[in-house]
């Protein structure tokens, strides 16, 4: 009977690790939005394109890459995206994700409209 559990939780943790990010919609102060596992909200970039991140350097110090796991799988609209040092970012819809350094809690979008080019992303 303990054999058939491990094998079932190694399974079921083989599973996960090639899905979707753990995504959840979380309410804020500036509506729903979604957040990444950690609950932090996640974030769009207008300078963007579809697939591909243009946010590095100074950018990406403030505005961490959502990344994924290098056996990460895209899954419906959670796409991957390759960046420039070969990490895989999480992308909803083709828009990479990222975090806002400034957020310090679950629920904060402070970064909803910064420089008007960063978006929090939305269900």
């Amino acid at each position: 009977m303990r054999l058939l559990s491990l094998a079932t939780a190694f399974t079921l943790t083989a599973t996960c690790a090639f899905a979707a990010p753990a995504v959840e919609t979380v309410d804020t102060d500036k509506g729903k939005v979604i957040a990444a596992e950690n609950g932090m909200t996640l974030y769009t970039f207008k300078k963007d394109e579809a697939g591909t991140s243009n946010c590095y350097d100074d950018c990406a110090a403030k505005w961490p890459p959502y990344l994924a796991d290098a056996a990460a799988k895209a899954d419906g609209d959670y796409t991957l995206v390759e960046r420039k040092d070969g990490a895989k970012q999480w992308a909803l819809k083709g828009m990479p994700l990222y975090f806002w350094v400034k957020d310090g809690k679950k629920g904060d979008a402070t970064g909803d409209g910064v420089g008007g080019v960063w978006d929090a992303a939305r269900p």
